[in-house]
């Protein structure tokens, strides 16, 4: 499953590189962070780091196939 994640503020790269298995792209004062998730626990294991980070989630979606 492909997702993507809105990240508030523009993520520097030294702390997007604590995300190796996505993709992160800056735009507009947010982070785009998008990549495989490989299952549930894994997604929410990526919450739980963007939290422990302080990054804030603005939107999470799932992206078509």
């Amino acid at each position: 499953m492909r997702y993507e994640f809105r990240i508030a503020g523009i993520v520097p790269d030294a702390l997007a590189e604590s995300f190796p298995e996505l993709d992160h792209v800056p735009v507009r004062e947010q982070t785009l962070f998008l990549g495989t998730v490989a299952d549930e626990a894994h997604l929410y294991g990526l919450l739980i780091r963007f939290q422990s980070l302080g990054l804030h989630v603005l939107e999470m979606r799932q992206l078509p196939a």
